[in-house]
C-alpha cells in the first residue's frame, strides 16, 4: 500500500478511535473537588460544552467568568446557571477573533481579580465561510490559535502568582482540540494559509483550517507546558469527544468530520461533554497531564506523531508571539 494511503489510513483510525471509540466515563462531576475561592474563565462559556462546564464549576462552589462576545446570549446562560446552582457566574465581554477585544478583556480581569486558577480555552468556530477573515487572519486560527496565546500571554503573570499561592503549587491552562487534529495534511501546519492570501484562497474544504487549527492548539499547549511548568503553569490539550452540539452542526458538509457525525448512531451522551476538560482543570491528578494531551475521559492520549515536533512547536511560538508584538 502507498504511503500516503497508510498514512491517511492511521490518520482516520486514530480519529474514529478517539472520536467514538472511547467507553464510558470512570470520573464524573461528582468526583469534582470543593472549589471554594478558586476563579476560573471559561472561554465561550455561554453554550455548549462551555455552558456545562461553568455549570459543573459553580455547582462546587467556584467563581466563574463566562468570556464570550455575546453579552445577551452569556447574560441568559448566566441566569440560567443560577437557576439551576443557586450562584452566579460573571460576565466578561471578549472576542477571540479581535486582539483589542482581548486586550481589554484581560486588563478588566486583571483589575477585578487577584487570583485565577483556571483558564479554559474553550471557545471554538465552524464552517466560517471563506470569504469572513478576522483583521486579515483565517478566522479559525484567529479564534482557537491567536487570541488564545495572547489571552493566555497576557493572563500569564496572574496564573504565574496564583500556582505560588496555592497548596498543590499549581495553576492551569486547559486548552480545547479535537480528534479531527488527526486529520491534518502533510506538513501538519501550512504557516501562508493563516493569514488571508494567495494559497489560503486554494482551500475551498473549510475542515482543513478546523483541523490545522486544533493541531496548532496542542503545538501551543505542550509549548506552553514546557516554558512555564516550573513556574507552576499546568497546561494540558484537551480532546472532550464527540457530541452533537451546535458547533458541529456547522461544519463543512464536504468534511469526514460531518459526514461521519452525520450517519454514524454512536455519538456520546450530552452530558459526558464537559468531563475531560473538568477532569483536566479540577482533578488533583491532572497535574501529571501538563503538556500531555488527553482523550476521553481523563486518559493520556496519543495524538498525530507530529505534535511532539518540538521545531515546529518553537516556530509557532515565535510566529504567534511576532503577531502580538507592540500591542
Amino acid at each position: 500500500m502507498p504511503r500516503s494511503l497508510v498514512s491517511t489510513f492511521q490518520a482516520t483510525t486514530s480519529f474514529l478511535k478517539e472520536a467514538w471509540f472511547q467507553g464510558t466515563p470512570a470520573w464524573t462531576t461528582a468526583d469534582i473537588p470543593d472549589l471554594s475561592g478558586q476563579v476560573f474563565i471559561v472561554t465561550g462559556g455561554n453554550s455548549g460544552l462551555g455552558k456545562d462546564t461553568v455549570r459543573a464549576l459553580l455547582e462546587h462552589e467556584a467563581r466563574v467568568y463566562v468570556a464570550s462576545r455575546d453579552e445577551k446570549r452569556s447574560l441568559a446562560a448566566i441566569d440560567e446557571l443560577f437557576e439551576q446552582t443557586g450562584r452566579r457566574a460573571l460576565f466578561l465581554q471578549l472576542d477571540l477573533a479581535d486582539l483589542k477585544s482581548v486586550k481589554m478583556a484581560a486588563d478588566q480581569f486583571l483589575s477585578t481579580e487577584t487570583r485565577l486558577d483556571v483558564l479554559y480555552n474553550n471557545a471554538g468556530i465552524l464552517g466560517t465561510p471563506l470569504d469572513v477573515v478576522a483583521n486579515g487572519y483565517d478566522m479559525a486560527f484567529h479564534t482557537h490559535i491567536l487570541g488564545p496565546f495572547y489571552l493566555t500571554i497576557l493572563l500569564l503573570p496572574l496564573l504565574t502568582a496564583t500556582a505560588r499561592m496555592r497548596p498543590d503549587q499549581n495553576a492551569r491552562v486547559v486548552n480545547l482540540t479535537s480528534s479531527a487534529h488527526h486529520l491534518v495534511g502533510s506538513p501538519p501546519l501550512e504557516f501562508d494559509t493563516f493569514k488571508d492570501g494567495p494559497e489560503r484562497r486554494k482551500r475551498e474544504n473549510l475542515a482543513f483550517f478546523y483541523c490545522q487549527s486544533k493541531f496548532a492548539t496542542i503545538l501551543f499547549s505542550n509549548e506552553l507546558s514546557r516554558r512555564y511548568k516550573d513556574q507552576g503553569v499546568v497546561s494540558i490539550a484537551v480532546n472532550p469527544g464527540n457530541f452533537s452540539t451546535s458547533l458541529q452542526r456547522r461544519m463543512n458538509e464536504s468534511s469526514v468530520h460531518s459526514i461521519l457525525t452525520e450517519y454514524c448512531l454512536f455519538l456520546y451522551p450530552g452530558e459526558w461533554g464537559s468531563i475531560t476538560q473538568l477532569w483536566a482543570g479540577t482533578a488533583p491528578e491532572a497535574f501529571e497531564a501538563s503538556g500531555k494531551y488527553v482523550a476521553p475521559w481523563g486518559r493520556i492520549g496519543q495524538p498525530h506523531p507530529e505534535t511532539e515536533d518540538v521545531e515546529l512547536a518553537v516556530k509557532l511560538w515565535v510566529y504567534l508571539e511576532e503577531q502580538i508584538k507592540g500591542l
